[in-house]
C-alpha cells in the first residue's frame, strides 16, 4: 500500500514537473499556445460536428417516417370510409385498429420530431459558437502575437540604449576640461610671476619716475612762462 501511495506520488510530481515546463515553454513561445489551444477546438469543433450530423439524420429520419405513416393515415382512413360504405364490418373494424395505432404513432413522432428540431438547432448554434469561438482565437493569436513582437523590438531597442556607453565620451571631455583649466592657469601663473619678478617691477617704477620727472618739468616751464610774461609786462 505505501508502494502505491509513493508511486502515485512520484507519478503527481512528474506531472507537475512536466505541466511547468510546458508552461515555460508557452510563456517563451506564446504561438504554441495559441496554436495548440486552437488545434484543441478545432478537434472538438469536428467531433461537435459530427455529434450534430447525427442529430439532424436522426431528425430527418422521424420526418420520413412522420410523412410516412401520416399518408399511411390517410390511405387507411380513406380504406375505412370504402369499408363503411360497403357493408364490410369485419374489414372496417381491422382498419379501425391500424388507424388507431397509425394515429398514436404519429402523434408520438410529433413530439419526437419537435425533440429532434429543438436538439438540431441547440447543436448548430453549439456548432456556429465554437466556430466564432475558434475564429476568435485565431484573431487573438495575430493580434497578441503582433503585440508581442513589438514589445520585443521596444525592449531589445532599449537594451541596445542601455548599452550604450558614454565612459568613453565623458573621459574625453574631462580631459579636455582639464586640458583648458591647466592652459588657464598657466597663462594665469605666468602674469603672477611677471607681475612679481624685479627687473619688470624696477621697469615700472622708473616708468612712473619717468612721468614725475616729466610733470616736474612740465610744471617748471609753465612757472618759467608765467614768470616771463609777468616780465615783460612790467617793462611795457
Amino acid at each position: 500500500m505505501a508502494e502505491i501511495n509513493f508511486m502515485g506520488r512520484l507519478s503527481n510530481l512528474w506531472a507537475g514537473f512536466v505541466s511547468l515546463w510546458i508552461t515555460d515553454v508557452e510563456k517563451r513561445h506564446p504561438e504554441i499556445a495559441y496554436q495548440n489551444a486552437i488545434d484543441s477546438m478545432i478537434a472538438k469543433y469536428g467531433k461537435l460536428k459530427s455529434a450534430t450530423a447525427a442529430i439532424m439524420r436522426r431528425r430527418e429520419e422521424i420526418s420520413a417516417r412522420l410523412d410516412s405513416e401520416r399518408r399511411e393515415l390517410e390511405s387507411v382512413n380513406a380504406d375505412l370510409n370504402a369499408a363503411l360504405a360497403s357493408g364490410q364490418d369485419d374489414l372496417g373494424i381491422v382498419l379501425i385498429q391500424k388507424r388507431n395505432a397509425l394515429e398514436a404513432s404519429v402523434k408520438t413522432l410529433d413530439q419526437e420530431m419537435e425533440q429532434a428540431r429543438a436538439d438540431a438547432q441547440e447543436a448548430k448554434d453549439s456548432l456556429m459558437q465554437v466556430k466564432g469561438e475558434i475564429q476568435k482565437l485565431k484573431d487573438e493569436k495575430d493580434r497578441m502575437l503582433a503585440q508581442m513582437q513589438s514589445a520585443q523590438a521596444r525592449l531589445k531597442i532599449q537594451n541596445q540604449l542601455d548599452g550604450l556607453s558614454v565612459d568613453a565620451e565623458v573621459r574625453a571631455l574631462d580631459n579636455v576640461r582639464e586640458h583648458i583649466r591647466n592652459t588657464v592657469a598657466e597663462a594665469k601663473m605666468g602674469s603672477e610671476l611677471r607681475d612679481s619678478d624685479l627687473d619688470v617691477k624696477l621697469a615700472r617704477l622708473r616708468q612712473s619716475s619717468g612721468a614725475i620727472t616729466a610733470r616736474q618739468q612740465l610744471e617748471e616751464m609753465k612757472r618759467a612762462r608765467l614768470a616771463q610774461s609777468e616780465s615783460t609786462g612790467k617793462s611795457m
